[in-house]
């Protein structure tokens, strides 16, 4: 184990660059290597270094700079090797308002560790490489060599890709993600770049998961997404020197390149590389690649680039009529199965989608399939019942863009054209004042039944429910406005 400390003086200021040299011998190592290194944190913090900081903590360097892995514990190692800069490709603004009106997709994460209903990836125990050393402090529960093996114990004879697609569809949601490799390197599709796959000959199972459920959306009309993570602590080469970890990449873009291209059509990639920057991932070439070979494919932020879209996961995330972006949100506690889980309410569920549509975004609501391969009964009921919800009031929910008044405590609006909805999600026991808007409103329903009274004046608009219309999931009131909600 060699620990290279490098104190560079500059003026008044003192910068400490702490960098780990990682060999393949040290792959397996044990978290006190982090602990190790937050003490030699500690210690020059103690000993009076102003502004002492970790490189991989520091402003990120763009994609110019020369690539580096993160190491352990998140620490930078000196490193010399230089890719010329790339443009980072993006897509087309079409493509984009295509997939903002789409409003709803179901996100499923789903692997070996359903087995143990235990969380996907982190509760592997062992070192979580290329994570700063916080991240390393509490390792997962299950014993690496458990862990590693469960999919020797994983058969889904159940599994029915178009049985899960249809539940898509029953719930209304536009399109889906499915996860095809997570954090802890297995591959649920037919790779011919590792045996730690579905398809090993030491899997009961034995087939691609991923052939069977692409195809079934394709049939059904819904759109196919994939979710990657470029992290990955089961690969030997991963975030393990530098020369490792240029082999690593090469695997990385490979099975991009295999879900690209032998999969048919591929509408969303949805990357999660945790910490790591772009250079950690190649990202220029990566996602060039990816748009080269999908080129209407609309990609996430998780690669260290901006890309065409936000993931704020496990929140509704803030208002933004700018910038695209699409909360992931479990349906349950978890992202994969758990026994006896708690499975949000119909009124959470419908709730949340409308938050998210009416800050301008889109919901990803994710499910995690049993062991033997089925949706988990409770899940999936409560996707038909949002199905159903959907298909009476989905009108002000697909195809609208968030505003014109700001989300609140009192619900959220959504418009399109000349008409806005007014999600009243408080019960509506008060009286709603809104600001004033520029257009007149010419009428008014309430889309969920009963009456409303909606009083317009230059200082504010007033809606009063009547007692047949309030219901503690979602009053939404339509506006009818004499010209476009928003803009000209």
């Amino acid at each position: 184990m060699a620990v290279v400390i490098q104190i560079v003086r500059s003026g008044s200021s003192d910068a400490a660059i702490v960098g780990r040299q990682l060999c393949l011998g040290e792959m397996m190592m044990k978290r006190q290597h982090a602990q190790l290194v937050g003490l030699i944190f500690v210690g020059l913090v103690l000993a009076g270094l102003p502004k002492a900081t970790f490189a991989a903590e520091a402003d990120k360097p763009t994609v110019e700079e020369p690539w580096q892995p993160a190491g352990l514990n998140g620490i930078r190692p000196i490193g010399s090797w230089r890719k010329p800069p790339q443009e980072v490709s993006t897509a087309s603004p079409e493509d984009v308002a295509a997939w903002r009106k789409l409003k709803f997709g179901l996100f499923i994460h789903w692997s070996p560790v359903c087995v143990e209903g235990t969380e996907i990836g982190w509760s592997r125990a062992g070192h979580r490489r290329g994570l700063p050393w916080t991240w390393n402090i509490l390792s997962g529960q299950v014993p690496v060599e458990v862990y590693d093996n469960l999919y020797k114990k994983f058969n889904p004879t159940q599994f029915d890709a178009r049985e899960w697609v249809q539940v898509a569809k029953d719930a209304g949601t536009k399109y889906l993600v499915f996860t095809t490799k997570h954090h802890d390197g297995f591959s649920m599709f037919d790779t011919k770049l590792s045996d730690y796959k579905i398809t090993s000959p030491e899997s009961p199972y034995g087939r691609d998961i991923v052939r069977p459920l692409a195809d079934a959306c394709h049939e059904a009309g819904i759109l196919w997404g994939i979710y990657y993570s470029q992290v990955d602590w089961y690969h030997p080469d991963y975030m393990n020197c530098q020369d490792g970890h240029e082999r690593y990449l090469a695997f990385l873009h490979g099975q991009l390149r295999e879900l690209l291209t032998n999969y048919g059509k591929v509408s969303m990639i949805f990357f999660d590389g945790l910490s790591g920057d772009a250079k950690d991932w190649d990202a220029p070439t990566l996602i060039n690649m990816c748009r080269e070979l999908q080129p209407n494919v609309i990609i996430n932020d998780r690669a260290g680039v901006p890309a065409d879209n936000s993931t704020p996961e496990q929140v509704i995330g803030r208002m933004d009529t700018e910038r695209p972006w699409e909360s992931c949100i479990t349906i349950g506690t978890q992202w994969t199965w758990k026994p006896n889980e708690r499975v949000k309410s119909l009124k959470e569920c419908i709730q949340t989608l409308v938050r998210v549509v009416g800050g301008d975004g889109n919901l990803l609501l994710n499910v995690g399939p049993t062991p033997d391969g089925r949706i988990e009964p409770d899940q999936a009921e409560r996707l038909r019942e949002m199905g159903r919800w959907l298909a009476k009031y989905g009108e002000s929910i697909y195809d609208t863009r968030g505003g014109p008044f700001v989300t609140g405590q009192w619900g959220a609006a959504t418009w399109r054209d000349r008409t806005i909805y007014v999600h009243v999600l408080d019960g509506g026991a008060a009286p709603l004042v809104l600001p004033p808007i520029a257009r007149k409103i010419v009428s008014h329903r309430v889309l969920t039944g009963g009456k409303a009274t909606v009083d317009q004046t230059d200082e504010s608009i007033t809606i009063t429910l009547a007692d047949d219309a309030r219901n503690d999931v979602d009053t939404i009131v339509v506006l009818q406005l004499d010209g476009p909600a928003v803009g000209e």
